[in-house]
């Protein structure tokens, strides 16, 4: 059982992004659906994480270090309600003209002539490993009982999901899976499992304008970076897996290239700022 009744800065955050998520509900009321619940739970769960930090118990030590993959989770979702009531447009033609104007060519469509059923089955296994992925890390550090680094963990993970919802907000896209399907000469086949995978990721999703900036690419970088702190050889199997889902995104038709470029400039900004904002927070809650 933790006795700390301190704010961690994972803490500090996400009730910060909530107190965002709350101004968009109160703001576009009566656009989004079941604005009243939705802003119930967003109370109910700001009231929780200050129970279990305030009225120390048996389960806020699990509850501490866990809850913000139920939170951030949980904030992806509700993405789907808050981008059609805030944009009532799309970036997609205009992120496939960035493409389009860079290659010469759509990634997507030019990628067909690579196209093969073993190929596509490894790269959605690949896509679909992204959340295991990121969490490997952290069940790690924890299994060592390295909570700082845990805690570390968790805050930029944190970070790196909830600064990308804001760009899926600022630049909402569903991807070139929809916009240029028309364009597209052989529809993607694996061998067993693809579209089993594919489409229980499209009923985990929904109809998600999640495209920029790719959070496959920066939260898998993310956690490729954060595995130098594990001396185990993962952190050269986390780059050869980082390589293979930000190729698997466009290969797979998820994304543009641009969104790949956007989601390595977040991480690579995160990477080198987040340290002196973690520091900075922790100290103002010592």
């Amino acid at each position: 059982m933790t006795t700390d009744t301190r704010l961690w800065p994972v803490d500090k955050l996400i009730l910060a992004y909530f107190g965002f998520a709350i101004v968009l509900i109160l703001g576009w009321w009566s656009a989004i659906p079941d604005a009243a619940g939705l802003l119930a739970l967003h109370l109910l769960g700001g009231a929780l994480l200050l129970y279990e930090i305030f009225r120390p118990n048996r389960t806020s030590c699990v509850f501490r270090h866990w809850y913000p993959l139920i939170y951030v989770a949980f904030c992806y979702k509700e993405m789907a309600l808050f981008i059609p009531a805030v944009r009532h447009t799309d970036a997609d033609q205009w992120l496939a003209d960035l493409d389009y104007s860079l290659w010469g060519a759509n990634p997507t469509v030019w990628l067909e002539r690579l196209q093969t059923p073993a190929l596509t089955e490894f790269l959605q296994i690949v896509y679909t490993l992204f959340v295991p992925v990121v969490l490997l890390v952290a069940i790690l550090f924890w299994r060592q009982r390295r909570y700082a680094d845990f805690q570390y963990y968790a805050f930029l993970i944190a970070l790196g999901f909830l600064v990308s919802y804001i760009g899926y907000l600022v630049v909402p896209a569903r991807g070139p899976r929809f916009l240029l399907s028309h364009l597209q000469h052989i529809p993607l086949r694996g061998l067993w499992f693809f579209q089993t995978m594919q489409g229980a990721l499209d009923r985990l999703e929904s109809a998600h304008y999640d495209c920029f900036p790719s959070g496959h690419t920066e939260l898998t970088i993310l956690a490729w970076w954060s595995t130098r702190r594990l001396k185990n050889p993962l952190f050269w199997l986390y780059f050869a897996y980082t390589l293979s889902i930000i190729f698997a995104t466009v290969y797979l038709r998820y994304h543009y290239t641009i969104d790949l470029l956007a989601g390595a400039l977040v991480a690579a900004s995160l990477i080198v700022a987040t340290p002196a904002i973690y520091r900075n927070l922790y100290k103002k809650g010592a």
